[in-house]
């Protein structure tokens, strides 16, 4: 049986960070892709439904990743284990940008999620010098999301009520921001 090299840097649920990269998710990806798109437990606190058919998958891959201002795959031994995004803002608001991520449940509370936001916030500044802050939204109920952004050195500032309509219901979101100027950890 072929080993998972994904899964060789953890024994007993040590995490090896030095393991952990971000890279542009490929085509050739599309199996790893499937498995956090597929499953319902990670689209829970995200704006689509879990994917259904491989199809829709590489679909996904060829049009809407390429359009995508800054979207990069979340790697364990540069294997995809999820994604990460940043979306700028554009006029007036240029100085902000929003980030997202999204990681296999497989790999969840390993500390995963926590460094790869980290090697974004360490890039992210630099390649846009015009950005200031960068923020993210996280569902009241979403705890685990909220811990990795703190860990990453995000500031918790507060809960929008009523905020964003995902899967037909309403949802309060908490916001946390990282400027260009506060310490990186």
């Amino acid at each position: 049986m072929e080993s998972d090299s994904s899964e060789s840097y953890m024994r007993n649920g040590f995490v090896e960070l030095s393991h952990i990269s971000l890279r542009p998710l490929e085509l050739s990806d599309i199996d790893d892709f499937m498995v956090w798109v597929s499953d319902p437990k990670v689209a829970r606190f995200c704006p689509w439904e879990s994917y259904t058919n491989k199809e829709d998958g590489i679909n996904y891959i060829k049009t809407k990743v390429p359009q995508h201002p800054w979207f990069r795959a979340i790697c364990v031994n540069n294997r995809p284990v999820g994604a990460t995004s940043v979306r700028p803002n554009s006029g007036n608001d240029m100085c902000r940008a929003e980030l997202g991520y999204v990681l296999a449940s497989k790999y969840w509370g390993k500390g995963i999620a926590a460094q790869a936001v980290k090697i974004v916030t360490k890039t992210i500044f630099d390649e846009w010098p015009h950005l200031e802050r960068l923020e993210a939204l996280v569902d009241v109920e979403n705890v685990a999301s909220q811990r990795v952004l703190e860990k990453a050195g995000f500031k918790r500032e507060g809960v929008l009520r009523k905020y964003f309509i995902m899967k037909g219901s309403t949802k309060d979101m908490v916001v946390f921001s990282l400027l260009s100027t506060d310490p990186k950890t």
